[in-house]
């Protein structure tokens, strides 16, 4: 069994309106919110409303994002998480069928 090496992968995509804002909805919750303070050690968090899809690890994009959001990987000042798959589900994402979300340290 041989690797399969990605030379270019397309990261960009477009959720539609209504998908986005019930995404939205549930990633700024407070529940939510909260289980990603406790989560991260940190005292209060803000969503940046940044998403991103994980591309594929290269000597690129080392860190399987795309090279505009490796500022935010290496800040202390902001959280990386995987989206819930049941939060891509509820708002009826399908593609991409993975995504990542920023959020700030407020506190």
């Amino acid at each position: 069994m041989s690797l399969k090496i990605v030379q270019n992968f397309d990261s960009h995509f477009r959720l539609a309106p209504d998908a986005k804002e019930r995404l939205f909805h549930q990633l700024t919750s407070d529940r939510f919110l909260q289980q990603v303070c406790q989560q991260s050690g940190c005292n209060g968090v803000e969503f940046t409303e940044l998403l991103f899809q994980p591309i594929p690890y290269s000597t690129e994009t080392p860190k399987g994002m795309p090279k505009e959001f490796e500022k935010y990987h290496e800040s202390e000042d902001y959280i990386l998480i995987n989206v819930p798959p049941n939060f891509m589900f509820e708002a009826k994402i399908f593609k991409p069928s993975r995504l990542c979300a920023i959020y700030h340290k407020t506190a």
